[in-house]
């Protein structure tokens, strides 16, 4: 391209209506790209039968919705439009209104369903996961930033955790990015593994469900692990996993106060003061956990008519916008982040998920197996 039109292109960039259309044509590729998605994970598996079709309802819309995203980087990269499009990839207004979502399909009383052990699994595995990976990714030497986005994508539950612990330290959009890829290929293998694995070792379906729903590190993953290892399981897992979501509030909040009080003022700053804190929050954890209260209160007092309608639509509604900023992922994606990281985030990562499936299944077996610890 010559300066010329290099210094128009820019100059119609810097232009309202330019960055208007901008916006535009990002919104309609990643909603285009969004119903590709819907189209694969719902009605693509309907051409085929048996095993075939098996194999390809189990794949979760992570999967499509990244590589849909990636295949369409590339395209937009080849025909040099990106760059003037990537400014208004929505990756993290999707992400936070996914979230929000995910708290009003969360009833807290579903959680006593399988009474305290659930709890203080997600406790104990919350903890120990999150400080495993925060040591390895010291003894790896990498950035403190991505060292909170992978302590707690692998320790809670995955991009939601990520993307918590990415506004409490104010991470960079890239390492959010990478952190989330990160999930989706670590996640992929254990929704077909740990439901054979619990198969060959015989495990319980109270068990097994408890096992896939500490370990896997999305909530979608989680369901289609659970529903592959049985009924039983599949509630098991859901409601494990949803005790982890539950406590992604306490975590980020832990998390924005480490960060003030400790890592940066070790940098030299003064004494924070707590309206900082509170400033520093990610606002939207707090959406997540009021919805989270109005909908059990609503529900639990009859007060919605169609509850289970209700959430059926906010749990399709939540895929959708998780469906729009995986997609957003994919777009927003630079090979030079990964280059420049190396392969230290993969080895961190693939360590703290073997320390987290080995754990997770301890714990599920003593709490849900040898002691019995639920209804």
């Amino acid at each position: 391209m010559s300066t010329s039109t290099s210094l128009i292109s820019a100059s119609s960039e810097r232009r309202p209506e330019g960055r208007w259309a901008a916006l535009l044509g990002s919104l309609l590729i990643v909603f285009v790209l969004s119903v590709a998605v819907w189209w694969l994970t719902k009605v693509f598996p309907t051409f085929f039968s048996g095993t075939v079709r098996r194999t390809l309802s189990s794949i979760e819309f992570p999967v499509y919705a990244i590589a849909l995203g990636l295949l369409a980087n590339a395209i937009l990269t080849v025909l040099g439009w990106r760059e003037r499009l990537a400014a208004a990839f929505r990756t993290e207004l999707f992400l936070k209104t996914g979230v929000i979502l995910l708290g009003a399909g969360l009833n807290l009383f579903d959680l006593l369903k399988i009474g305290i052990g659930g709890i203080i699994q997600a406790i104990l595995l919350i903890t120990s996961v999150f400080f495993t990976a925060w040591f390895l990714g010291g003894a790896f030497k990498l950035e403190r930033h991505l060292r909170a986005l992978i302590a707690a994508s692998v320790s809670i539950c995955g991009v939601s955790a990520a993307i918590a612990a990415a506004a409490a330290v104010q991470a960079r959009r890239e390492q959010l990015g990478y952190v989330a890829s990160l999930v989706i290929v670590f996640s992929l293998p254990l929704i077909f593994l740990q439901p054979l694995i619990a198969h060959w070792l015989q495990l319980s379906q109270a068990v097994a469900g408890a096992w896939i729903g500490g370990n896997i590190d999305t909530t979608a993953a989680v369901t289609a692990s659970g529903a592959i290892a049985g009924q039983v399981a599949l509630q098991y897992a859901t409601v494990v996993k949803l005790s982890q979501n539950a406590l992604i509030g306490l975590i980020a909040f832990l998390l924005t106060l480490y960060w003030i009080t400790r890592v940066e003022r070790d940098s030299g700053r003064e004494r924070p003061r707590w309206s900082e804190i509170f400033t520093r929050f990610p606002k939207f954890v707090i959406g997540f956990v009021l919805a989270s209260l109005v909908m059990t209160v609503l529900i639990n007092l009859h007060l919605l008519q169609s509850s289970q309608a209700i959430l059926s639509d906010l749990n399709a509604l939540r895929t959708w916008f998780f469906t729009l900023a995986f997609v957003s992922i994919g777009l927003g994606f630079r090979l030079e982040g990964f280059r420049e990281a190396g392969l230290r985030p993969v080895l961190v990562y693939g360590l703290a998920t073997l320390f987290n499936t080995a754990f997770a299944l301890l714990l599920a077996f003593l709490i849900f197996g040898v002691f019995a610890f639920h209804s």
